[in-house]
């Protein structure tokens, strides 16, 4: 089969999977799923021959993830799969790339190339990414140290560059441990947030040319004439997207947060009062005037400024800044009280822009094709040149910001979240509030002491592996990790014994799987110590989450010696074992009113031990007479205990048996976890 048939045929099947149950999916599913049966993967466009290694590819991809993540759609990992398989080969070489042109745009995709290294362990992902990243290091710099956007703009700072380059370069970081890299990472960032400054609106003009050399440059300040609607959206979800990877322990991550806060304090200033979108040039957008308006009650406001004529609402930087914004108040990066702008733009991003055919296809209407500087024909920057730019339909950049904005829509608490749990949403418009939320943000830990398992990654460094939040591959427990990020909280790992004072500071504490001889040479077994710390602390309203295993992969002894304290026992038994393609040994029926999970469903259980209860524990699930999930109180405190680690990532993430419903049962037992902290 010729590369172009492997396309054409992964494109068909994703199509007929995508068309399937329609009615019930989520206009991020909606749109995630046009594409895949639209576009052959690797292209932005419905001819399979045309596509290329480039930003707008990597924006899409970053969206398809971005739903994959949110909805363990299979289809659409598949899709990035195939995209970027269409331009690295075996050995990691990038086809089409052009190193000598030094663009940060061709950076971009490395985001997707590194999830698929991350996912896979497949070492050709590495390789590529390894290259990319070290192109940034040849990549020209300007006085200041900043990244120069492209070898033709010499000296010269845009922000699309900022979401280009900085969201892959902190994860490679992250992912391969050169800590040395964050502070020229948060650099390149705090740079524009310094110098590229609009005094009227509070925002960023899109460009900086540090020379003062080029015609579009201001001769005092080096900066472009406008402040682009799109630029800034590059801009704020890169801060976003760089704080995911970024330590929390880094000194300048405050900075980072404090800009973020800063720049979307400008940008709800400007969001349209009556339309709740985004205009494309905000430097002439309606804004606070200095005339004031006497009111019928005789007091006296500032007036607004009317949007110059010929500006208009624009649909990718509405799309970012909805991202954005609800994305920082989920991580609690901003205010509560910023969500429900975020709500509104969504609600009239689906008005405006979008329309949807008889078969359930989305279009996205109202995206400008391209913004820049200089080049050739000449590029102005002022007012006038950005409204010459066509506006078009379907444009990749913009379906990659609505993907992206869609899959924080389909996190937010709106009322009833996508398997039922209900939710508050901030209504609060006052937006001048820059103030972090003041409610507390729950913390989870996951143990890495009792299982503390590694590997070799593709740089030779070792990591943790195996029920880790870092661990996107299908032994890890990353997307339990988002579940419970899913209602803001912060997520952490003890690579040490617990003791009073490191249990002190967090809320829910996990523990799965904890290693035998046969499964780690060098095991920390449960000892009376550490049982001691966390019956305290779960007696103080501590929330205690465990999950066993089969014989083989678990340690039963001493880990029986915690779980007793709380009335559990596991069995040291080979249950519902598995034989290949056989899957149905494995099924467990969950019931409903469980109190845990919202509905009753199917989960899927390989190889596991089973529970034996006490006081004060009691059954919560049990198959065929045995029990597989036990609940137990103690003092203040809760313990939540599997026969399995079940909910890692081979049985979530929707790639293999989505029908098991994996991602559910981890998102209804975070928001359990969280709602018993409270």
């Amino acid at each position: 089969m010729t590369l172009l048939h492997k396309i054409v045929f992964v494109a068909a099947a994703a199509a007929a999977l995508s068309s399937a149950s329609a009615q019930n999916k989520s206009r991020g599913q909606k749109m995630a799923a046009t594409v895949a049966r639209q576009w052959a993967p690797g292209s932005t466009s419905a001819h399979a021959a045309e596509g290329k290694w480039a930003y707008e590819e990597g924006v899409l991809l970053d969206g398809m993830a971005a739903e994959w993540h949110t909805t363990a759609d299979g289809d659409f990992f598949r899709y990035v799969k195939a995209s970027v398989d269409r331009y690295v080969g075996p050995d990691g070489t990038i086809l089409g790339y052009k190193p000598e042109a030094h663009s940060l745009d061709d950076i971009e995709m490395g985001r997707a190339t590194l999830l698929l290294y991350r996912v896979t362990q497949d070492r050709r992902y590495a390789r590529a990414a390894r290259f990319l990243h070290d192109q940034l290091a040849e990549q020209p710099r300007t006085a200041s140290g900043g990244y120069w956007h492209k070898q033709v703009y010499p000296n010269q700072m845009w922000l699309d560059g900022a979401y280009m380059a900085e969201p892959f370069r902190v994860a490679y970081a992250a992912t391969f441990q050169q800590p040395q890299e964050f502070d020229d990472i948060a650099k390149q960032l705090l740079l524009m947030d310094e110098h590229m400054r609009d005094e009227r609106t509070g925002l960023l003009r899109h460009g900086w040319d540090e020379s003062r050399q080029m015609p579009w440059a201001d001769k005092q300040t080096g900066l472009s004439p406008e402040v682009w609607g799109r630029g800034m959206g590059w801009y704020v979800m890169a801060l976003v997207d760089t704080l995911d990877w970024f330590p929390a322990e880094h000194p300048q991550r405050p900075a980072l947060i404090a800009a973020l806060n800063r720049n979307i304090a400008g940008i709800l200033k400007l969001q349209d009062s009556s339309s709740g979108l985004w205009w494309e040039v905000l430097s002439h957008a309606p804004h606070r005037g200095p005339t004031l308006q006497k009111q019928p009650d005789g007091s006296v406001r500032l007036g607004m400024v009317k949007a110059e004529d010929g500006n208009y609402l624009e649909a990718s930087a509405s799309c970012m800044f909805a991202y954005a914004i609800a994305k920082g108040t989920r991580l609690g990066y901003l205010p509560e009280t910023d969500a429900s702008a975020a709500t509104r733009a969504w609600e009239a991003i689906q008005k405006r822009f979008v329309t949807e055919s008889s078969e359930g296809a989305l279009t996205l209407h109202g995206v400008v094709s391209v913004g820049g500087l200089g080049g050739t024909p000449y590029r102005a920057g002022d007012f006038a040149y950005y409204l010459r730019e066509p506006v078009v339909d379907n444009d990749p950049k913009g379906i990659g910001a609505y993907l992206l904005a869609a899959s924080e829509m389909e996190q937010m608490p709106s009322g009833s979240t996508p398997s039922g749990r209900s939710g508050l949403l901030p209504s609060s418009k006052n937006f001048s509030h820059r103030d972090p939320a003041p409610l507390p943000r729950v913390k989870v830990l996951v143990d890495a002491w009792f299982n503390s398992q590694t590997r070799q990654n593709a740089s030779g460094e070792t990591e943790l592996f195996h029920y880790k939040w870092s661990d996107d591959a299908d032994s890890g427990y990353s997307l339990f990790g988002r579940a419970f990020q899913r209602h803001g909280a912060t997520l952490l790992t003890l690579p040490e014994a617990p003791t009073p004072e490191n249990l002190a500071r967090v809320q829910v504490y996990v523990i799965a799987s904890p290693d035998n001889a046969a499964t780690n040479r060098t095991p920390h077994f449960m000892d009376k110590a550490s049982g001691d710390a966390i019956e305290r602390w779960v007696r103080s309203g501590g929330v205690l989450l465990l999950f066993s295993n089969d014989p083989d992969h678990t340690e039963f002894e001493h880990f029986n010696g915690l779980a007793e304290r709380f009335g559990i026992h596991f069995n040291a038994v080979l249950s519902h074992h598995v034989v290949e393609p056989d899957h149905k040994p494995g099924e467990v029926i969950i019931p409903s009113g469980t109190g845990v999970f919202a509905s009753g469903f199917t989960a899927y259980m390989k190889d596991t031990s089973t529970i034996r209860v006490s006081t004060p524990a009691r059954a919560l699930v049990t198959d065929h007479g045995d029990v597989m999930i036990a609940v137990a109180h103690l003092g203040k405190g809760t313990v939540f205990a599997v026969s399995d680690p079940w909910i890692y990532n081979e049985y979530a993430d929707g790639r293999k048996m989505r029908e098991y419903h994996g991602l559910e049962a981890a998102q209804d037992i975070a928001a359990w976890a969280i709602r018993q902290t409270r």
